[in-house]
């Protein structure tokens, strides 16, 4: 009886189906000041995800209108 070894791999289209289903979030947010006085504000917020995903997720949080039937 042979012995097999399988090597796991993952090819980027599982890589990129799993962001997609389970979405990626990057919040960041920088601040400079000089002497107390603000120069400048920066505020980002990157969400990658599936039109699904995010629905699902913007709709549980207060993101999107709500829908009247």
């Amino acid at each position: 009886m042979a012995v097999e070894k399988t090597i796991a791999s993952t090819s980027l289209a599982e890589v990129v189906d799993r962001i997609l289903d389970k979405g990626v979030v990057i919040d960041a947010w920088a601040r400079v000041s000089l002497v107390g006085i603000e120069l400048l504000a920066i505020e980002a917020r990157v969400v990658v995800a599936g039109v699904d995903t995010y629905l699902k997720y913007a709709e549980a949080i207060g993101l999107t209108a709500a829908q009247t039937a």
